[in-house]
């Protein structure tokens, strides 16, 4: 079910409990800013979910209350795992849903890292 980006940080949600390490996850990266794992209902050959390790429900959120530091720690990490994972040369997509009319899903912002062949149109209606 969509959330709304509105509403405070829920401290249950799967990703918050992947950080607190109460789920597991095929850990792809991480530092002090920033965690990336394997999508378990991956979209494409390659889906990587980057989700930083503040408490933001959204790109929104994350972008009016982080620090410099964890914006820029952040941005870099999704940058490293594209470059690590060797998606650069070829492309890659990135989405971060935000709100109700988004899909996004789960209340703490994640970046979704698309990549491993061609992927379509950003859109059909």
């Amino acid at each position: 079910m969509p959330i709304d980006p509105t509403l405070p940080y829920d401290d249950t949600n799967i990703f918050a409990r992947i950080l607190r390490g109460e789920m597991p996850c095929s850990k792809v990266y991480e530092d002090e800013h920033a965690l990336a794992f394997n999508d378990i209902f991956p979209q494409a050959p390659t889906h990587v979910l980057v989700i930083p390790k503040g408490r933001y429900v959204s790109w929104d959120d994350f972008s009016e209350r982080a620090s410099a530091e964890e914006i820029a720690g952040f941005v870099r990490a999704v940058a490293k795992v594209a470059r690590d994972k060797g998606l650069v040369a070829d492309g890659y997509r990135l989405l971060a849903n935000v709100g109700q009319h988004s899909g996004q899903e789960v209340a703490h912002l994640h970046v979704h890292i698309f990549a491993g062949g061609p992927l379509g149109p950003m859109l059909s209606r």
